[in-house]
């Protein structure tokens, strides 16, 4: 098993921050099933998975070793879930946050039972992290998404969706850069999770949005022809899209307030987009 270094490992993160691009911009069926299987080891909860993802029970191994004394009050395997998510490997098709995002972006939700047992782990570790609300948050890839994404449309992201609070990091040539066709997304979220204690690498500075959040496009700018900014926010779904892992009257988190940065003018749009 080759371990990726920190430029491969940066690789892969500009990958989850761009792959909204795989989205199916359709609705599907809810996500549930996993909330009744048992909360077990990381170990159990990836062997299901090995004939999808064959190196995926020593990755877990790593992982777990670096877990002996996590923060926030989770687990070793919960903390250990979060950090194997957070890496990549090669092929990438057998890499688990690929593999898994395909799986939930799939119209077929019998793809996502082997599944169960990792979903059930990965998600009560995120649920006992604290929400961070009000907070904006960023993505981007260097694409033209402008027509999927019109003012005042609904839609919704159905795989973990990586963000960063570092505009800043955006402007890597990697990820949108400063030439060509480009999109950037300014995102208030008020259920992200932030999992820079638990990420492979912590001086990421990665929020993680759960599957099935649903958005509202609230602003588009598009200063010039290759330059698109689009501003979504968070909403309520009127049903139940992703099951909850346990009953939430059992979490004892509080929502964290972040940085409220809301972009509700084309002043305030005119000085953003210099960054770009």
């Amino acid at each position: 098993m080759a371990i990726s270094g920190a430029e491969e490992q940066f690789d892969y993160r500009i990958l989850r921050l761009t792959d909204m691009t795989e989205e199916p911009m359709k609705f599907l069926a809810p996500i549930g099933g996993y909330q009744d299987m048992p909360l077990v080891s990381l170990e159990q909860a990836v062997e299901p998975l090995t004939s999808l993802l064959p190196a995926v029970q020593n990755y877990a191994y790593l992982v777990k070793q670096r877990c002996d004394k996590p923060a926030d009050g989770l687990t070793p395997d919960e903390s250990a879930a979060i950090m194997l998510y957070s890496m990549g490997w090669k092929p990438l098709d057998q890499c688990l946050f690929v593999a898994l995002n395909a799986a939930l972006r799939s119209a077929d939700r019998r793809n996502l039972k082997p599944w169960f047992l990792f979903l059930k782990l990965f998600l009560t570790a995120l649920y006992r992290l604290p929400s961070i609300s009000r907070y904006t948050v960023y993505r981007g890839v260097k694409l033209n998404l402008n027509e999927r994404y019109k003012k005042e449309k609904t839609v919704m992201w159905w795989g973990f969706s990586s963000c960063t609070t570092s505009i800043e990091l955006l402007q890597s040539e990697h990820i949108v850069g400063k030439t060509g066709p480009r999109t950037i997304f300014c995102i208030e979220c008020n259920s992200g999770k932030d999992i820079r204690k638990h990420s492979y690498d912590p001086s990421e500075n990665e929020i993680l949005l759960l599957p099935g959040t649903q958005f509202k496009v609230v602003g588009c700018l598009n200063p010039d022809s290759n330059l698109h900014t689009i501003q979504l926010q968070e909403i309520q779904p009127p049903v139940t899209i992703l099951q909850h892992p346990f009953r939430l009257d059992h979490l004892q988190t509080k929502p964290v307030a972040g940085k409220r940065l809301i972009i509700t003018s084309f002043w305030y749009y005119k000085k953003f987009i210099k960054f770009f």
